[in-house]
């Protein structure tokens, strides 16, 4: 199966802003769509993160796009919008000697964002699949299919509005993948 992997536009937020699963808009995506279009098979599914910076990008590129919340960002719990800097220095310091496992208060943890996301792509079908989703999402599926640790997947570097092709020989959850290209 071909996974095209689209991370939504720029989000209209201040800077320094913490936002998992924060509901917020984002650029218009049209000015990005016809370069994803020539990058995707025609009649191709796409399937979106139902927040509205993901939808809309789906919306563009679709007349019927499917949305699952399996495919929402991580969820930052208590720090959803709050400034970086107002967070507590110690939970930030704890967080950063778990990247893996911590969990914000009332959060999720990378573990689980990964575990959510892997069980997504468990049940599609079809040669190829576009999904429209964010940064954390994406970087958790890349760390699964080619076996990363997560001081690098989570390290991954993703442009708002880019494209990645991962191409899986089954949907298996032990099924390792090959990263085709990154960021296009």
């Amino acid at each position: 199966m071909q996974l095209f992997l689209i991370r939504h536009p720029r989000p209209l937020l201040a800077t320094g802003v913490c936002y998992g699963q924060l509901d917020v808009e984002a650029e218009d995506p049209w000015p990005l769509v016809e370069r994803l279009r020539a990058l995707l098979p025609d009649d191709i599914a796409v399937i979106a993160s139902p927040s509205r910076r993901a939808r809309a990008m789906a919306e563009a590129l679709h007349p019927q796009p499917q949305f699952d919340r399996r495919l929402m960002e991580i969820d930052f719990g208590a720090w959803e919008g709050c400034h970086w800097e107002r967070i507590e220095r110690t939970l930030l310091d704890a967080w950063a000697a778990d990247v893996l496992h911590f969990v914000p208060p009332g959060g999720e943890s990378a573990a689980m964002l990964q575990a959510r996301v892997v069980d997504c792509i468990l049940t599609l079908s079809g040669s190829s699949c576009a999904l429209v989703t964010h940064a954390g999402v994406i970087r958790a599926l890349l760390g699964h299919w080619l076996r990363l640790p997560i001081g690098e997947w989570s390290q991954l570097a993703l442009d708002f509005g880019g494209i990645t092709l991962v191409e899986l020989e089954s949907c298996a959850a032990d099924a390792p993948g090959v990263l085709h290209y990154l960021n296009r």
